[in-house]
């Protein structure tokens, strides 16, 4: 899986790196802002991603010096003609929306590299992410009242999960920039490193994640997102169903194999 295009609206790398799969934003001259094209290509090659049961996780980054900078709303409202009524609601649903809900519910495990800018529909593409490694110095926003209009793209629903209500005001109501320091020490994100050490540990926790359980991981993951909008005993049950199928999984057998071994499992993600 590879597709390497370049053009004034910007594009997404998308590279197969054995059981990874590499996807980058590639339009730095613009702080990699998403373009319409861009978030369509997001879109695609990780519905794709979710039905390949050779891909064990995924790397989302930003060529340059930056993450992402967000929507890029001003392409999107300089062609001189209003849209028709409705239009946000018709389309962002299918587009950004889309593209947050997919990078939290595939069962493949995520991981964000942010330096730089993460702002808007950025930002809230790094905290969908399981994992999110930033250097120190990023900047996390979220501007929206600060331009005149509501927060989107899932930033009123994750923001308050990770970080709580006071803080996730000061970022949706005010408008306060974080730092990847303060982002990490808030668990706004997993970790915060010098620059130079974001890809080093990021590839590490990669190739954590790539020779882990894969089936397991993706149930794992599933259960932890139910059980922030359910019961106790409604989670447990859900924790049920899924530790079934996970005991039917080769790489359930091979954990207990190993244990019984006295050795490290070698999983296949199957």
């Amino acid at each position: 899986m590879s597709q390497e295009a370049g053009s004034a609206d910007g594009a997404v790398t998308v590279r197969r790196d054995g059981a990874l799969l590499r996807l980058t934003l590639d339009r730095p001259a613009m702080r990699n802002s998403l373009s319409h094209s861009m978030v369509d290509e997001l879109v695609s090659a990780l519905i794709e991603a979710a039905s390949d049961d050779s891909l064990r996780a995924i790397h989302i980054r930003g060529d340059g010096d930056d993450f992402c900078a967000g929507a890029d709303w001003v392409a999107a409202n300089s062609g001189g003609h209003r849209p028709r009524t409705g239009d946000l609601v018709r389309r962002i649903p299918h587009t950004s929306h889309r593209l947050i809900e997919l990078v939290y519910t595939i069962h493949l495990p995520v991981v964000c590299t942010v330096r730089g800018w993460a702002v808007g529909l950025g930002c809230n593409l790094a905290l969908a992410a399981d994992f999110t490694v930033a250097a120190a110095d990023a900047v996390f926003w979220e501007p929206f009242v600060t331009r005149g209009f509501s927060p989107d793209s899932g930033s009123t629903w994750l923001l308050p999960r990770l970080v709580g209500l006071a803080r996730a005001r000061r970022m949706l109501l005010l408008g306060e920039k974080v730092t990847g320091s303060d982002a990490a020490e808030w668990g706004l994100i997993h970790d915060a490193v010098d620059s130079s050490d974001v890809d080093a540990t990021a590839e590490e926790l990669l190739s954590q994640l790539a020779s882990a359980p894969t089936v397991a991981i993706g149930l794992a993951k599933q259960a932890i997102h139910y059980g922030q909008h359910a019961t106790l005993p409604q989670t447990m049950n859900q924790e049920l169903f899924n530790l079934e199928l996970s005991c039917r999984t080769a790489d359930f057998k091979e954990g207990l194999a190993a244990f019984r071994e006295r050795r490290t499992p070698e999983f296949h993600g199957r």
